[in-house]
This record gives C-alpha cells, structure tokens and sequence, in this order.
C-alpha cells in the first residue's frame, strides 16, 4: 500500500487530476463544520438580523482561508500521508495533484479569502482567519505535529477559532462569550483526535509521527482521552452559569457530554477493536449538534 503511493509520488502532471481532486484536498468536510461553528459565532453575537454582506462575505472568507490551510496540509503531511493506511490515497500522495499546483491551488483560495474579508468583512476577521491559516498549516503540520505529541493540544487552538471569526465578523470586537466557543472546541479537540489516533496508532508510528498513543501508549492516551472528556463536559456548562444561553442549552449540551463520558468510559475501561473510532465518530456529532443546540437556544431562549 504505502509503496504502491510513494511510488506515485514523483508523477507531476493533472493528467489525472479532475476537480474532485481539488475539492478533496480542501477537505470539505472539515471545512463544514468549522463553517457551522463560524454561523454560530454570527448569530450569538446579535439579537437582531445578521446583515448580508458580512454574513456571506464572512463565510465565504474564512471557508476559503480554511480550505487554503488544508491544501497545505495535504502538501506538506504528503510523505507522511503515503504510509498511512487513511491517506495514502489523497490526490498528493498519489499523483494526481503535483505539490507545485497543489501550492498554487492554496495561495489563489488564500488570497481570495483574505481579500474578501478584507474589504467586505473588516480587518480584524481577515487578520485573525489569516493567523488561524498560518497556526494550523505552518505551525502544527510543519513543526508542532512532528516535534511534540502534545502537537494537537497545542494547535488545536487554530482549529478552534472559527466561532470567533464569525463573531468578529458581525461585530469587529472580541467578545468574551466568543472566546468561551472557542475554548469549548479547544477542550473537544484532543479528545476527538486522540480517539482516531488510537485507531490508527500503526499507522502513526510507522510513519514516525509522536503522535499521543505512540509516545505514551494506548493506556495513557485512553486516559487522557476520558480526562479531557469530563473537563470538556466541566467547559460545556459556562456558557449556561455566565448567562450566556438558557435551558435549551443547558438541557441539550448534557445529554451530548452524558453520550461523550459514556464513550470516553468504554474507550478506558471496555474497548474493543470499533470502541475508538467510535468515540471519534461521535465526538463530531457531539460538536456539529452543540453548536446547533446553541443556535436554536439563542432564537428559543428560555430561563427560570
């Protein structure tokens, strides 16, 4: 497998290439629910109607921006990617996108973002989205995701900064309540990829990635797994104790943690082969639903 795809490497033409390769490479979605998670940020930051051109402009931006970051994901991880079982038949590793027009693909979708936010959105949103491209491709995929396995912890803040982009976006000031979104995906974050990382812990070593699992065992890991869980569910309840949203939320974000906790739990103490990557599974449930619990209480709240 992994010599069937290195061997495609050098192969550097779009002989083979379609637009679905493209598309592929921007990780779509990925790039949906960070969107979903942006939309949210729009909405809480107002009690009226969004404005048009910053909502579309805004989601426009930052989706362009976020696909941009992951096409050099792609570029950069593609070594990595051809030894790897999950990957190895992205369109880098195989050939059918060279990394030269794979960069070109990425700077267009940069450029475009930061412009759009620029002059349609304001400064601030098109400065932050830019810094979160610069966090996750640059600074996790080429130094943090092979120097440290606290890698995701520490650049999971990239991933987890799209509520305030949306935010800022509307409003062109950091909130506070924005920033309590951001560290509930900063919280979920490694619990949710350390889930997959135990799936693929083979996969990680072979490719000489300190991934958690790989450095600290599966034991350690599962346990990390199920510590961030009960902080995350701990995280999820701020929003509710600081005024911030009412019942619905309260009542909503509850059953999810409940659901998060009883993965987490099995996934400590009575896996089986399927357990982890269905904690991962569901953790991306668990965020998708969060984020529109938010959003229906936000236009239904109810309080005591």
């Amino acid at each position: 497998m992994a010599k069937s795809a290195t061997a495609a490497q050098p192969h550097d033409s779009l002989s083979g290439a379609s637009w679905r390769d493209y598309y592929e490479m921007t990780k779509p979605n990925v790039v949906l629910l960070l969107l979903l998670t942006a939309l949210v940020g729009m909405c809480l930051s107002t009690t009226g109607w969004l404005p048009w051109q910053p909502l579309l402009a805004g989601l426009l931006g930052i989706g362009a921006l976020s696909s941009a970051a992951a096409v050099i994901n792609h570029v950069m991880d593609r070594r990595i990617d051809a030894q790897m079982a999950r990957t190895f038949n992205r369109p880098v590793p195989k050939g059918k996108v060279s990394p030269k027009r794979a960069l070109i693909f990425a700077t267009v979708l940069a450029v475009a973002g930061y412009l759009v936010l620029e002059v349609w959105v304001n400064r601030l949103t098109a400065l932050l989205t830019l810094a979160s491209l610069v966090g996750y491709a640059m600074v996790y995929t080429m130094y943090l995701k092979r120097a440290t396995p606290q890698n995701i912890v520490i650049g999971g803040l990239a991933g987890a900064a799209p509520p305030l982009l949306g935010w800022t976006a509307i409003t062109g000031e950091i909130h506070p309540h924005a920033l309590l979104l951001v560290l509930i995906i900063f919280i979920w974050t490694p619990p949710h990829f350390w889930a997959l990382a135990i799936h693929r812990e083979k996969d990680y070593a072979r490719a000489q990635i300190p991934m958690l699992p790989v450095t600290h065992g599966v034991a350690f890991t599962k346990t990390s797994v199920l510590l961030y869980t009960i902080l995350l569910a701990i995280v999820c309840l701020m929003p509710y104790l600081v005024g911030m949203t009412g019942l619905i939320y309260f009542a909503g974000s509850s059953v999810l943690n409940v659901g998060f906790l009883y993965y987490a739990l099995r996934l400590k103490f009575n896996a089986d082969e399927h357990t982890a990557m269905k904690t991962f599974r569901f953790s991306i449930v668990h965020l998708m639903v969060l984020f529109l619990v938010l959003l229906v209480d936000h236009y239904f709240k109810i309080t005591l």
